[in-house]
């Protein structure tokens, strides 16, 4: 188990040194960039099935106890320490990352974007699967802030070299926004290590901040905080992500919207709330009012960009969705209550599949009609995907629900149990502030319905027969095998949700407890 945790974080960075390197004689395929994105997708496969074993190995009798450990020395003048480890908070996370990757492999592999060399795109995959992945296994918050960057320079290249219109402002937009939160953030890491003498997050986890001051716990909380909420993205600081999932491939969409905004709210749950809970009981309640905000917020947006004659692009609809879904977790963590918790870790898990399986179906519709502009897809009487791709169509529409949170789907439960968490907050939070949350909150649902209904009948429904004359190829074997487990997952988590609650609640409880529970 020790090793294998090791190995799932490091082996990612092996791969993407191999990959530069020459084909060996044999191997090379058919073209020339064949071998490295067969390549790409061993590595993911191998990592896939190392996480896959470390699930299967993890005690599930005691999830919330820290397993599969690594704690070495490393910088000894800063008591800095190589700390790995896994809870039921990070288990579920660390598997969407290794399987996402997987997909998005072997989705590339026949469906390669254009831009430079094969080479460079899967060493940059795989440089970016070992910083997401080691975000959710480091114990040491200076490590954290590392693994917290890595990801940063792959996800510029792939967005500014592989992407679309308009890539290299979206790419410089990315970066600057996430670079500039990651400054403040590691003000907040720093003062906060510096203040209690460690760097280690179970250290700091237990003591539950008795070791800081109020002032110190809510000045680290507004720094460390502020850097999140822009990896989150947290309405207002969630500019850059419409030009980025807008700008960026198809693989690079899934990734960002899939795993990337899950590390912002994991940072929340594993960081702030267990080490300055005095400081978050403060922000608590401006927290959940921003979250309530971007709920709403990123449903009008999406309203708008679908009305007709709008030039909505598709991308972008589903990026302001994901504001509008990130808005529940930050609501469910904000009540720093079990329920909240769960229903926020729940609402990453859903947020990823379904999200992810959208930007693949969006992609997919932007390579057959060259355009993922609504009033383009949509024409003058429909896409009808019904009627010319049924089983895309039919994809497309189950996405659709599930996202919008049909209760039996992954997407119902999460967002359901952060709004009973902010129903009834932590003790000495405002109940009248949260039920008003609760209310826009729930409003919020109602719009994300609409808005979600409206892009399945513009573009699914319609008579094929008066519309454009387009050619089009229903789903194919390679989208098919990428999309499948995603539909699968997301079908399972909605029918069995104590898989996964059964899995963190027992470690949130213990987190909210001070490591005392």
């Amino acid at each position: 188990m020790q090793f294998l945790l090791a190995f799932i974080v490091a082996a990612p960075l092996l791969g993407a040194v191999a990959a530069l390197l020459p084909a060996p004689p044999g191997l090379k395929g058919k073209s020339p960039g064949q071998a490295v994105l067969r390549h790409g997708v061993t590595v993911t496969g191998v990592i896939l099935a190392a996480a896959i074993a470390l699930t299967l190995g993890f005690d599930h009798d005691e999830p919330s106890r820290f397993q599969a450990t690594t704690d070495i020395s490393w910088i000894q003048a800063l008591n800095i320490r190589i700390h790995l480890g896994i809870d039921g908070i990070s288990l579920p996370l660390l598997l969407m990352t290794a399987l996402l990757f997987f997909l998005c492999a072997v989705y590339s592999y026949f469906k390669l974007p254009e831009g430079p060399s094969p080479k460079a795109f899967v060493a940059l995959l795989l440089v970016l699967e070992s910083g997401t992945l080691a975000t959710f296994a480091v114990l040491d918050l200076l490590l954290f802030f590392l693994a917290f960057e890595m990801v940063l320079i792959p996800m510029y290249f792939l967005i500014a070299r592989w992407g679309g219109a308009q890539r290299q402002a979206a790419a410089w937009k990315f970066i600057l926004y996430t670079l500039l939160g990651s400054v403040v953030m590691l003000l907040g890491l720093l003062l906060i290590g510096l203040n209690s003498g460690t760097f280690d997050m179970v250290a700091l986890a237990s003591d539950n901040g008795r070791g800081l001051t109020h002032t110190t716990q809510i000045l680290a909380v507004l720094a460390i905080g502020t850097g999140l909420a822009v990896k989150t993205p947290m309405w207002p600081l969630h500019s850059w992500l419409p030009d980025a999932h807008t700008a960026a491939p198809t693989v690079g969409s899934v990734l960002l919207a899939g795993v990337m905004l899950k590390m912002g709210t994991y940072g929340f749950v594993r960081i702030l709330l267990p080490v300055t809970p005095d400081g978050m009981h403060t922000f608590a309640p401006y927290l959940g009012a921003l979250a309530a905000v971007g709920i709403v917020y990123g449903s009008l947006a999406c309203l708008a960009l679908a009305r007709k004659g709008n030039k909505g692009d598709l991308k972008r609809l589903i990026a302001y969705s994901s504001v509008g879904h990130m808005g529940f977790v930050l609501l469910g963590i904000a009540s720093m209550t079990p329920t909240g918790v769960n229903g926020a870790l729940f609402a990453n898990i859903a947020h990823g599949l379904i999200t992810g399986l959208l930007f693949f179906l969006v992609g997919a519709l932007k390579d057959r009609y060259g355009s993922s502009d609504l009033d383009t897809l949509a024409g003058v009487t429909g896409a009808a995907l019904y009627g010319r791709a049924p089983r895309l169509g039919a994809l497309l529409a189950f996405a659709a629900v599930a996202s919008l949170g049909l209760p039996g789907l992954a997407g119902f439960w999460g967002e359901m149990l952060a709004l009973f968490g902010a129903f009834d907050p932590a003790e000495g939070l405002s109940r009248p502030a949260f039920l008003t949350y609760v209310a826009i909150g729930a409003s919020g649902t109602l719009l994300t319905a609409a808005y979600l209904l409206i892009v399945v009948r513009r573009i699914c429904m319609g008579d094929p027969k008066s519309g454009p004359e387009v050619t089009l190829a229903d789903v194919q074997h390679y989208e098919f095998a990428a999309w499948t487990p995603l539909v699968a997952l997301t079908v399972l988590a909605g029918l069995w949700p104590a898989v996964l609650l059964g899995l963190t609640d027992p470690a949130v409880q213990k987190l909210l407890a001070g490591g005392n529970a």
